[in-house]
């Protein structure tokens, strides 16, 4: 076992698994080893999320389990990386005797130099939020593969009163757009076909000349056979400009991640959201009428404090009203440090699940119409390899983001574009024929 080896375990968002090959990247031209088992390493790494409490509690139980591990080969280092280092460092550090090295979103570059003060015999502890700190000189590390994900930016000045991002990640800021595009560039020669543009609110992402949609069509013109995908959006600034990007460029995709978090005006303020129902609605139907075929999937909170009856019905009838694809639904989870944890928690669990329920029930039934209105249409999709279910069967994903399972064919292989005519379809999955 060489004494740099390392394994790295992902919890959360697609911004922490682009965030854990930029710490593959540093520690790479560093001579560091990455191990591919636990067992085979003597720094483990995780890089975690806070965004709610379950994601936390997660962690504290791995670190349990790592304890044994530690007691076994007592020279080990474990890390926390991420969200949670920044949130609680104080608490993993000193309560959490099994965590040697606790690193915040903005200080990987000193990673290798914490992991020396950890071998040491200290804590290595490097929590910093930095203003400029974009990471815009440093190659991730990837395996060869079909998708990858490049965070465009980093923090978010948006404050919405229930989110820690702004308190873990720091104020918002971009790369340059040559640096994302050289990286597209450099992901297109080695044959991958799909990358998504990363930032917790991508609209506004701006390096001081360009803007999202100039990064966008940037980004589509580097490969006409790479489809580019980008999220999340933030409904203030949704723009004109960027609607029209995404319905000039055929491998733009058709999807957009537009968070509504609730269907109540009263709510939405609450939440300092910067937004109203009517002015998201509105987006709704301008950007299917620019992008015909258009695909929207959403976040919702529910049980947000003081959220009543009439304020959870409002988001039923949002959802009704826009028909989602596809929703990530949640009960509402107060965080420290945030402007909505000093308000009074006062929903109780069960109303929550209860609600929780009854948005699921009706996303579900939702994405099944849908769905079953695509019976009999032809779709393009970039196969992704095998089933989860069966190695008889592909998958692959249309632009609007569903995903077909079709009966595997000679010469049909992952990468692949292929047509398929849809024949039958759950609420969360198509299947077809290819033609």
């Amino acid at each position: 076992m060489n004494k740099n080896s390392v394994y790295i375990e992902t919890y959360g968002c697609q911004m922490n698994f682009a965030d854990t090959e930029l710490v593959m990247g540093i520690l790479k031209t560093q001579g560091y080893e990455l191990a591919k088992q636990i067992e085979d390493a003597n720094i483990i790494l995780l890089n975690t999320c806070s965004i709610r409490d379950n994601a936390e509690q997660k962690i504290y139980s791995r670190l349990e389990h790592l304890r044994g591990i530690k007691r076994r080969k007592s020279g080990t280092v474990i890390g926390i990386l991420g969200c949670m280092a920044e949130r609680l460092r104080k608490n993993l550090i000193e309560e959490k005797k099994v965590v040697d090295l606790v690193v915040g979103p903005d200080e990987y570059r000193r990673l290798p130099e914490f992991i020396d003060t950890a071998f040491s015999g200290e804590k290595g502890i490097g929590v910093k939020l930095s203003r400029t700190e974009t990471y815009d000189d440093i190659n991730p590390y990837r395996e060869d593969g079909l998708s990858a994900f490049i965070s465009v930016m980093r923090g978010c000045d948006k404050f919405c009163t229930y989110c820690v991002v702004p308190f873990t990640r720091g104020r918002e800021r971009s790369r340059s757009l040559n640096s994302i595009t050289d990286e597209i560039n450099n992901l297109s020669a080695r044959g991958f076909k799909e990358v998504t543009l990363l930032g917790q609110n991508v609209n506004s992402y701006n390096d001081g000349g360009n803007d999202f949609a100039d990064l966008l069509a940037a980004s589509a013109k580097i490969d006409k056979q790479m489809r580019i995908r980008f999220t999340t959006s933030h409904p203030q600034d949704l723009s004109g400009k960027l609607l029209n990007t995404i319905a000039e460029h055929d491998n733009i995709c058709n999807y957009i991640h537009l968070p509504v978090q609730s269907g109540s005006n009263r709510i939405l303020e609450l939440m300092n959201r910067t937004y109203t129902i009517e002015h998201y609605l509105k987006l709704i139907d301008q950007a299917r009428a620019i992008i015909p075929g258009v695909s929207f999937s959403t976040d919702i909170i529910a049980g947000f404090p003081t959220e009543t009856e009439d304020d959870h019905k409002m988001t039923l009838d949002v959802m009704r009203k826009v028909r989602y694809d596809g929703a990530y639904m949640f009960k509402y989870s107060a965080r420290e440090k945030t402007k909505a944890y000093e308000m009074a928690d006062d929903i109780t669990d069960e109303i929550k699940g209860r609600r929780l329920n009854e948005i699921i029930d009706l996303q579900h039934e939702v994405s099944y119409e849908i769905n079953q209105s695509m019976i009999g249409k032809e779709e393009v999709l970039l196969v992704e390899g095998n089933s989860k279910k069966s190695d008889e069967f592909l998958a692959g994903r249309t632009d609007t983001n569903k995903m077909v399972v079709f009966p595997k064919a000679e010469g049909i292989s992952e990468g692949d574009y292929v047509k398929v005519k849809i024949s039958r379809a759950t609420s969360g999955t198509l299947f077809g024929d290819v033609i």
